[in-house]
């Protein structure tokens, strides 16, 4: 209960600190501005959680964002339906994921080793599709803008999407049988096998999540700009690892919480808000961010 409870409470002090050196971050627009940023890095996070339960690691979410959306866009610019082209974008990502999945669990690789190498090669492809150019005239679509810069309700689109994405997951990992699994294969692969789950396709499931939520995410960061940019989604796959750890899930797999992860995301997220808000230089926000995740894997390591 302690070790769920901490996340929480770094979080509030997180929150009071910020507050006090800036009262400004209390403001209802800054509130709805943050919640936007963080969407993007909410939902790669949620796919990551998975991942990460079964004692796994995908570097490939950045990558995979950015090849979804420059296709989507591409799709786009030739003339078809803006929604159209991104559940198409959305589904590619879960098939790109399949493939780490697949060689994962068929190939008994390393996912470490594997999702370095998707990395490279699906950030190459999407450089070789846009030529190292951003994919611009997507259109003027309400519907397309709306998906990344409008609001329901007084709330970011962006925002709405990331929490129906956890609450669908949430039911997912707690409520439903594949939920016991996941956390099984985690725990313990070689019990989980014996016990009659069918861990390889538990995995390209799971790895076809993290890569349909980066995708949704890519979608929602190619509405916001406009465009779609080759170089999207660099390091993204660290702002969600961070998040994934900062809550409460273990590296090891088989311990953790998407709600915890959900904490973690807003850790990050106040975290960047809060130095942009000081007036920090973007290169101590560097230092500041790989101070924090070396300090969610050393409490990692302990818990273990």
């Amino acid at each position: 209960m302690w070790q769920k409870v901490i996340p929480l409470i770094a979080l509030v002090l997180l929150i009071v600190t910020v507050t006090i050196m800036n009262p400004a971050f209390l403001d209802p627009a800054n509130i709805m501005n943050l919640l936007r940023q963080i969407s993007i890095n909410g939902l790669i996070a949620f796919g990551m959680t998975f991942v990460i339960l079964t004692g796994g690691i995908d570097l490939s979410v950045g990558s995979i964002l950015a090849l979804s959306s420059a296709i989507a866009a591409i799709m786009m610019t030739s003339g078809i339906d803006p929604i159209l082209a991104v559940i198409i974008g959305v589904l590619l990502g879960a098939v790109f994921g399949a493939l780490n999945g697949i060689l994962v669990s068929k190939g008994n690789l390393a996912p470490f080793i594997v999702t370095l190498a998707t990395m490279t090669i699906f950030r190459g492809l999407t450089l070789v599709f846009t030529d190292g150019k951003p994919v611009t005239g997507l259109g003027d679509s309400y519907a397309f803008q709306l998906f990344g810069k409008g609001y329901f309700l007084g709330i970011p689109v962006p925002a709405v999407t990331m929490i129906i994405a956890f609450v669908i997951l949430w039911f997912l990992l707690h409520k439903m049988s594949f939920g016991r699994k996941t956390y099984a294969i985690g725990g313990n692969e070689k019990a989980a096998k014996i016990s009659g789950i069918k861990v390889d396709r538990v995995k390209i499931f799971i790895y076809s999540i993290s890569g349909m939520m980066a995708a949704l995410a890519g979608m929602i960061l190619t509405s916001r700009l406009n465009s779609a940019q080759p170089t999207a989604g660099t390091s993204y796959e660290m702002d969600a690892i961070a998040a994934v750890v900062l809550g409460g899930t273990s590296l090891a797999g088989g311990k953790g919480r998407i709600a915890g992860t959900f904490i973690g995301v807003l850790i990050i997220g106040i975290l960047n808000n809060g130095m942009n808000l000081l007036g920090i230089s973007s290169f101590y926000q560097q230092v500041v961010k790989g101070v924090v995740i070396l300090i969610a894997v050393l409490l990692d390591r302990k818990k273990s």
